[in-house]
């Protein structure tokens, strides 16, 4: 009896024990430290809200640490935000700008390493953000008007609630899994509006690659021969007396060419070769756990195999995997270089048009900009077994861009925010929203975005576009990728915020390999920029006339006059343009002399009509761009 007893009592404390699961809290979760993770993460704890993340594996930064793709591509003239940040930490690791300029693909390059320790420094030095590695999503649904995740963490099982819910994840599986619409492969042409796009869908999605660090060990290094190596595979990697049938448009580089496109400092190498080298065509998106397995371990091979190439084909004996470099039992990353995701629907979708032609589109998406990018639209297709049926989207150019707030938001799931490369994009225009740089901008953007929800009790859908923006800018992030306007210099956020009204338009264009806008701040305003502008912005033709095509400052004051009258703004100083004047020349915001006769110039224009008028809060805007009166 007394057993019994003893039994019962036992029993009993356990499953009061498991009844008393200790459950938290927090405002915003994170899943997935990756790239964009880490950046939403940190600047959610920065705008007062209390953060979780959760990663699966060991390290934070995703593709730049664990995936090793430690060269970073684009926006090295636009150091937006948290890109920006990272950069800086970079040049203060090493020394300065020079010691990152190791390979000639980028001017950023880090050993992977260094960049997981940045990343883990910039989380402890949140006091609101908390980090759980090792842990794997089980199960999220939202309850009661919050979220509710359980996650294991090394095995232990773990719950954890949430208001706002960010999937970071390479491949968008929480958005997934809770029903979020979303998009596969290529958009067929008359589903995206794009004329280069294919005339068909397919699911047909980008290589992905098992990045390499490699080192000189200064003798000679053996790897075992991959059982599926084909020499022939990776003949034309190089200038090569075996490459027969070079892929169009591609250059026979040299051996040595090859090896230093990505060195790192410190004498090691990346190898994440476009040119027939380690990409592999496997689509694991809608795998299961044991299909993806396999197929990465088919990745994996495969660059193995091209390592062999190197070393028995191309003379690089001495060069073999860093073992020191990942803490990972084969020397390879935790993860392959995913460069496509789903991509999920949202609020505002962004195609190759917004980008070309920004100004011209029914949506106006570059009003509701967060933040900024400047790559080609890079595809890698090769490795697909039919890619000459494919339309050849190799650094298809386009100007440089901002990217609309709303690609963040789902459809139909609320207070859920999609981040890394799921975001709301076209299949073609993912070859540019990948890269490094914009992704981390994307994450921080996605922080802000919670952060703002919880601050002002409001659903992420509802919360003002330009609340986010001012976050962003007060964050050192760009809105529009303007070269003349750089960061730090006097009336930046001027600038960014005028350019988001469309009050003044920025000239986009492709120089070479170079995506670029310009503001123009110190040209003269033309009676056309100036007259599309105000109409845009009030739907209404101003009631104004000019003397010549070129306006002056006189004629500038009066449109801005014009303005208050229309926006009934009342203020002392704007009863009568020579008040106007007056205030002009006692804020001193002109570029030039005090001649009310010459010719305005763009910038002067946009420093006086944010000085009296503030246009970016004087209209919001909606997710689609369109003004709210």
């Amino acid at each position: 009896m007394l057993r019994l007893v003893q039994y019962l009592f036992f029993s009993f404390f356990l499953w009061s024990c498991g009844q008393q699961e200790k459950i938290e809290h927090y405002d915003v979760l994170v899943v997935g430290g990756g790239t964009s993770g880490v950046a939403a993460g940190i600047q959610s704890a920065r705008s007062g809200a209390s953060t979780i993340i959760l990663e699966e594996h060991q390290w934070l930064g995703g593709m730049l640490t664990s995936a090793g793709v430690s060269c970073v591509d684009g926006n090295h003239d636009l150091p937006s935000g948290f890109w920006g940040e990272f950069r800086d930490s970079l040049i203060h690791r090493y020394g300065d700008e020079k010691a990152l300029a190791t390979g000639w693909v980028s001017k950023v390059n880090f050993e992977p390493e260094v960049g997981k320790d940045i990343f883990l420094n910039m989380t402890r030095a949140e006091e609101r953000l908390s980090v759980v590695f090792n842990s794997k999503v089980q199960a999220a649904e939202r309850q009661g008007g919050l979220w509710t995740i359980r996650y294991n963490e090394k095995g232990q099982g773990r719950t954890v609630t949430a208001e706002v819910l960010i999937d970071a994840t390479e491949l968008g599986d929480i958005a997934a899994k809770l029903g979020v619409p979303y998009d596969m492969g290529m958009d067929a042409r008359s589903a995206s509006g794009e004329e280069i796009a294919p005339e068909q869908a397919n699911d047909v999605i980008q290589d992905l690659t098992y990045v390499m660090i490699l080192k000189d060990y200064g003798h000679k290094v053996a790897t075992v021969r991959p059982e599926n190596y084909h020499p022939e595979d990776f003949y034309c990697a190089t200038d090569h007396e075996k490459c027969t049938e070079p892929k169009p448009n591609q250059a026979k580089w040299a051996k040595e060419s090859m090896i230093t496109y990505g060195k790192l400092p410190n004498g090691k190498y990346m190898i994440n070769w476009p040119i027939d080298g380690n990409d592999y065509y496997a689509n694991i998106i809608e795998e299961d756990e044991a299909g993806r397995e396999r197929l990465l371990a088919e990745a994996k091979d495969y660059s193995l195999g091209f390592l062999y190439y190197l070393q028995t084909e191309l003379g690089f004996e001495s060069f073999g995997l860093d073992s020191a470099q990942f803490p990972t039992t084969d020397g390879f990353p935790f993860i392959p270089y995913h460069r496509e995701s789903r991509r999920f629907h949202g609020l505002a979708r962004f195609d190759v048009n917004h980008v070309a032609q920004p100004y011209e589109q029914e949506d106006a998406l570059y009003r509701t900009a967060v933040l900024v990018g400047d790559y080609p639209i890079d595809h890698h297709h090769y490795r697909y077994p039919n890619w000459k049926t494919l339309p050849e989207l190799h650094f298809f150019p386009v100007p440089s861009y901002g990217l609309p707030l709303g690609a963040l938001v789902p459809e139909k799931v609320e207070n859920l925010i999609v981040a890394e490369k799921s975001i709301s994009v076209s299949n073609i225009v993912n070859g540019t929203t990948r890269l490094q740089p914009v992704v981390l901008q994307i994450g921080q953007a996605a922080g802000n975005l919670a952060a703002t929800a919880v601050n002002l009790k409001m659903k992420v859908s509802e919360v003002p576009v330009r609340a986010v923006q001012d976050a962003q800018l007060a964050a050192g992030a760009y809105l529009l990728p303007y070269l003349d306007v750089e960061k730090g210099t006097p009336h930046f956020e001027v600038y960014q915020k005028i350019g988001a009204t469309g009050l003044l338009r920025g000239k986009g264009m492709n120089v070479g390999w170079s995506n670029q806008t310009w503001l123009q701040i110190e040209e003269p305003l033309t009676q056309e920029a100036l007259v599309i502008g105000i109409k845009d912005f009030t739907s209404v033709m101003p009631e104004l006339s000019f003397g010549a095509d070129e306006v002056s400052l006189k004629e500038g004051l009066m449109a801005i006059k014009w303005l208050a009258d229309y926006y009934k703004i009342e203020n002392d100083q704007l009863t009568t343009v020579a008040q106007l004047w007056d205030g002009v020349m006692q804020e001193q915001l002109l570029m030039a002399e005090a001649d009310l006769n010459r010719p305005m110039l763009r910038g002067e224009y946009a420093r006086i009509l944010d000085f009296y008028l503030d246009p970016f809060h004087l209209q919001g805007v909606n997710y689609s761009g369109s003004f709210i009166k």
